[in-house]
């Protein structure tokens, strides 16, 4: 049972959390959207827990998560919160507030 939300940060790395519900296609795709963008834009400087909502109900409601994929920017503040498969990776990174190096 998770209780420790949010993460602990290290590294003054840029800290996300992706809460998703189960493996539905919508999910998948938010999984491998979010993957990519990190991957792509942030390298090695993030931190990412991936929550299931099925597996983890409580946290909905402990985290406030009504829709779902959600993304959480935990660290640096301001705190930031995405919905949706995160298909437009210019976008994400835009509401995020991340600066990617060109």
């Amino acid at each position: 049972m998770k209780k420790n939300l949010p993460l602990v940060i290290s590294d003054n790395k840029l800290v996300l959390q992706l809460y998703v519900s189960g493996m539905s296609p919508r999910s998948m795709e938010a999984i491998e959207n979010i993957n990519k963008i990190c991957s792509e834009f942030l390298e090695d400087s993030f931190q990412l827990e991936i929550i299931d909502l099925y597996k983890h109900p409580e946290v909905a409601s402990e985290q406030q998560i009504i829709f779902s994929p959600s993304l959480i920017k935990r660290h640096p503040l301001p705190q930031k919160t995405l919905v949706g498969t995160f298909s437009d990776s210019q976008k994400v990174i835009r509401g995020l507030g991340i600066a990617v190096k060109e």
